[in-house]
Order: structure tokens, then sequence, then C-alpha cells
């Protein structure tokens, strides 16, 4: 009889992890890129870069949205310092962190896709880039929820299957959450 050889699961975590890294750094570094141009702008006026107007929309003042901006990035910058070190609350695997990510995530980017058919409707002098930047860094920064949903996903065990009510009623809840949190 042959034997299969034993997987080292903590040897494939840590691949994966270091792969996540990547691809999550390069998407806070692109951020970080948004933020320091608008920064060079709005207080710099450069001249190389577009004006102001491109690059948000004015829903929030902008030194509540550069705080806003700031506190975005020392939290994926927190992430990407656990999936650096291979440790810590956000490189530790866990199924529903994932679940809820992968939701709140394909939720945010469609509403942003929504948001830029839209504004192209509206603006269709300026199809197809102008005014976008940031729709587009809000499809960056989706893209950093979707990416660590998706690890911490596939990185876990699926738990045994619920009936069908209960997966209904999780899901009804999920979505009564999520409609509460973007009324608030």
């Amino acid at each position: 009889m042959i034997e299969a050889p034993l997987v080292d699961h903590s040897k494939t975590r840590e691949v994966l992890q270091r792969r996540y890294f990547w691809v999550l750094a390069t998407l806070l570094f692109l951020f970080c890129l948004r933020v320091l141009g608008q920064i060079l702008v709005a207080f710099f006026n450069v001249s190389f870069l577009p004006p102001m107007e491109e690059w948000f929309s004015g829903l929030l003042p902008y030194p509540e949205l550069l705080t806003a901006q700031i506190l975005i990035i020392a939290l994926y910058g927190k992430i990407c310092l656990d999936f650096s070190r291979g440790h810590g609350f956000f490189s530790t695997p866990r199924r529903s962190l994932g679940t809820g990510l992968l939701i709140f995530g394909s939720l945010y980017l469609g509403v942003m896709v929504f948001r830029y058919i839209i504004r192209m409707g509206l603006y269709p002098h300026e199809r197809w880039a102008g005014g976008c930047i940031p729709v587009f860094f809000h499809w960056v920064l989706s893209s950093f929820i979707l990416v660590l949903g998706s690890y911490h996903w596939r990185t876990t065990q699926r738990p045994a299957k619920h009936g069908i009510g209960k997966r209904l009623l999780q899901g009804a809840a999920a979505v009564a959450v999520l409609l509460c949190i973007s009324a608030g």
C-alpha cells in the first residue's frame, strides 16, 4: 500500500500569506499614491496632476476625507504588516470573517461600478475617464477587501452545512445589517 506524503499546512499557509501580502501591499501602495497625489494638488498646487475637482466628489469636505483616508491607510497597513510577519489578528484565517468581507467587498464594488455607469450617463462629455479618480480608487479599496476576504475564506475549512431555513435567515440578517449601516 502506498501512503500519501504528509502535507505541511503551515508551510502552505505561509506561502499563501506571502502571495496575498504582495497583492494587498500593491493595492495599499496604489491608494497611498492617490492620497499623496491629492495632497500635492490640495496643498502645493502642482500642475502636473489633475485639478482638485477630479480627485473627490465633494460629498465630504477635504479635511474629513483626508482623515478618513489616513485611517484607511493605517488599517490596511496593519493588515499588510500582519501578513508580512505571518501572524497577527488579520492574518489568522477565519472563515466567517472571509465570508463577511467577500459579501461586503462585492456589494461595495458593485455599488461603485453602478456609480461609474450613472456618472457616465449623467456626464457623457467626460466619458471614459473624466471625474473617475474617486471611483477607480473605490475599486482599489474594494479589491483590497475582496482579496483579504478571499484569503480568509480559502484558508479555512468549510463548516458543516446548515439547513436552508437557517441560511436564509442568516442572509436576511446580513442584508438588514448592511442596510442599517448604509442608511446611518
